[in-house]
């Protein structure tokens, strides 16, 4: 029989913190992985066409991918780019992924919400998790946005949820592991969440309950 090993959330962020700590020694003193480099190689595990291809899966190279580039731009089909658990730390412009739905990002060293004005139209779901971003600037020309994932980032003031208040079809937020949760229950801190987003369906993986909405409106 097969054993399979069971570890907890703790020593699960342990690990993934280690991982971190590991690819930036690898990207300081060990060099770095190209955005080109990175797909070329998916070409050639995957014997396909970047091009052509609707799910590309850059995450975790080793060494790891320290700066993006305009070789994203060719993937024109590209409907759902993961390039996570690397050491990326600043976004670029998009403008030849007129395709991108989803955007992997998390477990990176990404401080800013940048440049996404070229997949404004198209991207459904951001995931940002485990970087060291402070604002939500940036995400207010995203309307088709459906799901962000922003856990354990810097967000200290709770203003900043108020920039997602006009994204219309925002139903699945993340914001645990936040200096703005610190102090409050998991109660607390999601009825200061759904205060703010009012049209949310999900938050931090639970869905919201009517009792929640009927808190937040006085009822």
């Amino acid at each position: 029989h097969k054993v399979v090993a069971q570890i907890s959330v703790k020593e699960y962020e342990v690990f993934a913190n280690h991982h971190a700590w590991a690819l930036t020694q690898l990207a300081r003193f060990g060099g770095i992985t190209t955005c080109s480099q990175a797909i070329k190689a998916w070409e050639a595990k995957e014997n396909a066409s970047s091009e052509e291809a609707a799910v590309i899966k850059l995450y975790c190279q080793i060494p790891p991918i320290a700066k993006l580039d305009n070789s994203l731009n060719t993937l024109k089909n590209c409907e759902h780019l993961s390039l996570s658990t690397n050491c990326i730390d600043r976004l670029i412009p998009l403008s030849g992924m007129k395709k991108l739905r989803i955007l992997s990002l998390g477990r990176n060293q990404i401080k800013k919400i940048e440049k996404l004005d070229d997949v404004s139209d198209s991207l459904e779901e951001l995931w940002l998790s485990y970087n060291t971003i402070t604002s939500l600037d940036g995400l207010s020309g995203l309307a088709n946005l459906t799901t962000l994932y922003l856990s354990n980032n810097q967000i200290k003031n709770w203003d900043e949820l108020d920039k997602l208040s006009n994204l219309p079809k925002l139903r699945d937020v993340l914001f645990t592991g936040n200096p703005i949760y610190e102090g409050l229950s998991k109660e607390e801190a999601r009825l200061n969440v759904l205060k703010r987003i009012r049209n949310v369906m999900k938050i931090d993986g639970d869905m919201v309950k009517q009792t929640e909405r009927d808190a937040v409106t006085g009822q």
